[in-house]
């Protein structure tokens, strides 16, 4: 009677060592392949880390980031270009291609927020000091993104709009126009302008620029970072395995160290 016993408990343990072990394969495969997450050119840093983390735990999933401006990626996935995450540095790209139902329902989250700078070269010599200071007659290059397709640039025009410089300054042909926000950043940092417009979290990743001041609260539209993966992917399964990892608290804490802060 008790080998009888004994080979049903061995059974049993084998049969539920075998499920687990397929469950654990099959979670796996969930989640291998590959996909391409287009991101703000703002995240580059964080998210390059994050990928690595990620894959520690799940190396069967080759995650592809193409970074660059808000506007240009959201252009990209009108067209077709394949994409399988949407990470935005601003609402309005990410509601275009919601309300052009693009975005899969229920993934859409508002991740992180940042905050709008004037930064200037490192070496002291410029004369900018405040916003103010952008109408002297000694400045003469001001790098900002593209408003109609980066977001920082977008912000900029707001502040300077806001602040009643935009138009002197644009008249005055000192406005710089970058495709995305790294390019203001490295403008400024190469001194071919005396100043930009960038987010907190460029400027801190950045040993060669000094920050003047952040734009006066209320200046701009705030800046929202949303996210959500795509309809069009041809990995559900390993995109939504990522923007699961993407929105919680590991990934979020690799985020908060580059000085992001978390929206919700």
């Amino acid at each position: 009677m008790k080998k009888k016993i004994y080979f049903v408990l061995g059974l049993l343990l084998a049969t539920s060592c075998l499920f687990a072990a397929t469950k654990k394969k099959e979670t796996k495969k969930a989640a291998s392949g590959s996909i391409v997450i287009s991101a703000a050119a703002s995240l580059t840093d964080a998210m390059n880390e994050i990928i690595v983390l990620y894959n520690k735990t799940d190396p069967s999933l080759t995650i592809t980031p193409v970074y660059g401006a808000s506007g240009t990626l959201r252009a990209q996935i009108e067209q077709g270009a394949p994409a399988d995450i949407f990470f935005s540095a601003a609402e309005s790209h990410m509601k275009k291609l919601a309300d052009e139902g693009l975005v899969m329902d229920g993934t859409l989250s508002r991740l992180l927020k940042n905050e709008v700078v004037l930064i200037v070269p490192k070496d002291g010599k410029s004369t900018v000091t405040s916003f103010d200071s952008l109408t002297s007659d000694s400045v003469r290059h001001i790098a900002i993104g593209e408003p109609e397709s980066v977001p920082a640039g977008t912000y900029a025009k707001e502040t300077l709009t806001k602040l009643g410089t935009w138009d002197a300054l644009s008249a005055a042909g000192k406005l710089v126009y970058s495709k995305d926000v790294r390019q203001v950043l490295t403008y400024v940092e190469q001194g071919e302008a005396e100043a930009g417009l960038v987010y907190s979290t460029d400027a801190a990743v950045s040993n060669k620029v000094t920050i003047v001041c952040n734009a006066p609260e209320g200046s701009h539209t705030p800046v929202i970072y949303p996210v959500a993966v795509l309809k069009a992917t041809q990995n559900e399964k390993g995109a939504k395995a990522f923007y699961t990892f993407l929105t919680g608290k590991e990934a979020l804490a690799v985020f908060a160290k580059y000085g992001f802060l978390a929206a919700q």
